[in-house]
């Protein structure tokens, strides 16, 4: 665990950003609410980190390497507790986050989820002491992270099932829907959640409008977006470990709701429903890779209590033995393949995965700001336009302090921020960077700038290609940052899904064609 954590440092202090990375680290400058993307609770744990370490790669991650911490020592205690103090069911509740290449190595990548999880097991872990205690103040904690992770992220409402199972099912149903406690907690998480509500009673709803796309939206049956998911969650969570911890919150699951069993009810349900919901949506849509990654702790979990439950519950030996083996093999498997894949990137200097690279696909940022920076001295320019987000926060990030960068489009995004510096801005010069064919995007035609194509740089890594930029001189244009509600400059662009069919089957491979929404 030690060595894992440092691994996770060295991950997270060398590898350069990745676009959305430096995206949530816009935030974390400003002082607002909350976002039209998500939550404020990733600009928090980013300002935590770069408050100590500055603004640099391991300051911008280091709440992931907390964070995985304290999920872990929070799931070592709900298997402690649960068994009995069973010391080998605890170790192995250590080691299976290990084992998942998005625990064990990419929780080092700050995003919403590795704000939400933290918060999300501790919610299960105060529901577990209540179950052990009978107290019912521990509805209350259960409130407080509920509340605190929600405004990580609006997933954690899928949660809910399993805490309304966990409270209806068992026998104990009716003292607890005469308790205020329950009632409380749920007073409590919408306090804790108030800042989202606040920002978007004032901002017509924007951040529920936005997230609702993806819930709301049917399409096709896609066997690819299929694949896609299935191949995803076994990517991050394990080839071996994946199945072990389906098989595990199943077999949780039948205890659980066969003898309701509380906390069996709460484990199982709180990975079997999410999966499913997540599963059934992949049908038609694609889901994106970290999505599904809150309900998984609860089946590790699950897994580490199972191992010495199974010898007393009847099943044959066969069983349990293999049950054993297959938990160890996850384990050790699963760490050997997350040393790899930290070894290929910090060692190898080959490209094995082309183009569908998920590093290689956002590296190279450094070229095209270094390009930027020198344009700026040629032209004379004072500030940097973009038109897509991803490339508004890699340059803000690699110029940072040394020109005003804006994206001119989807200001929607940006409201509340701080002027970025308009003195630098109006009636000045400015430099637009743009990645190809993107920046002959439709909207310039209803602005009065002039634009002057300079040089074009290709973006890469080892070797391979991943996009082109057009760098350009504009001139005769002072951008509207606060633009009204129903232009072009203010709405976001349309998710992937309400695009036209033609434009879906073209994009839907590309991150960079839509927009994230979970």
């Amino acid at each position: 665990m030690v060595a894992m954590t440092a691994m996770r440092l060295v991950y997270a202090s060398v590898l350069d950003l990745r676009t959305d990375e430096a995206y949530y680290w816009t935030w974390s400058k400003e002082h607002v609410l909350s976002f039209l993307d998500h939550p404020p609770m990733i600009a928090w744990f980013i300002r935590f980190g770069t408050t100590i370490f500055g603004d640099t790669n391991l300051g911008v991650r280091f709440s992931g390497i907390v964070a995985m911490l304290v999920m872990q020592l929070l799931l070592a205690d709900i298997v402690r507790r649960v068994t009995g103090n069973n010391i080998r069911a605890v170790i192995l509740a250590l080691l299976l986050p290990e084992a998942a290449l998005y625990y064990g190595l990419l929780m080092a990548k700050v995003a919403p989820d590795t704000a939400m999880i933290p918060f999300a097991v501790a919610m299960l872990w105060s529901l577990v002491r209540l179950a052990q205690s009978n107290d019912g103040r521990w509805w209350l904690a259960t409130g407080l992270f509920a509340g605190l992770a929600l405004l990580s992220k609006f997933t954690a409402i899928m949660l809910a099932p399993a805490v309304l199972a966990f409270a209806l099912v068992p026998d104990w149903r009716w003292r607890w829907l005469r308790s205020p406690y329950p009632y409380l907690a749920a007073v409590i998480s919408i306090a804790v959640f108030s800042p989202v509500l606040i920002w978007n009673a004032g901002h017509d709803w924007a951040s529920f409008r936005f997230q609702a796309v993806r819930a709301t939206t049917e399409g096709s049956f896609l066997l690819r977006t299929v694949g896609e998911f299935i191949g995803m969650q076994f990517g991050l969570v394990g080839f071996v470990l994946l199945p072990v911890t389906l098989f595990g919150a199943a077999l949780t699951a039948w205890r659980g709701y066969r003898a309701r069993e509380p906390v069996a009810i709460l484990l199982s349900t709180a990975v079997l429903v999410p999966f499913a919901y997540f599963f059934w949506k992949s049908l038609t849509l694609r889901v994106g890779d970290t999505w599904p990654m809150f309900l998984w702790p609860a089946g590790f979990a699950a897994v580490a209590i199972n191992v010495t439950r199974m010898p007393f519950e009847g099943w044959s030996v066969r069983l349990v033995k293999s049950t054993v083996f297959w938990a160890r093999t996850a384990v050790t498997a699963g760490i050997a393949f997350v040393v790899c894949v930290f070894l290929y990137y910090m060692v190898v200097p080959w490209n094995l995965t082309g183009h569908t690279d998920p590093i290689g696909t956002e590296a190279g940022y450094d070229v095209v700001a270094a390009r930027t920076k020198a344009q700026l001295q040629a032209t004379g320019a004072t500030w940097v336009a973009t038109t897509d987000y991803r490339t508004y926060a890699m340059l803000r990030w690699f110029l940072r302090g040394q020109a005003p960068v804006v994206e001119i489009n989807e200001r929607g995004r940006y409201q509340g921020f701080a002027d970025p510096g308009m003195n630098m801005i109006r009636d000045h010069v400015g430099l637009y960077v743009g990645r190809e064919p993107e920046n002959n995007l439709p909207l310039w035609n209803e602005t009065s700038a002039v634009r002057q194509p300079l040089e074009r740089v290709v973006r890469s890594w080892r070797g391979t290609v991943m996009d082109t930029y057009s760098l350009e001189k504009i001139s005769g244009w002072t951008p509207d940052l606060s633009p009204p509600p129903d232009t072009t400059f203010f709405r976001w662009r349309v998710l992937v899904m309400l695009m036209e069919p033609g434009a879906v089957a073209s994009c839907l491979p590309r991150p960079a064609c839509g927009e994230r929404a979970g």
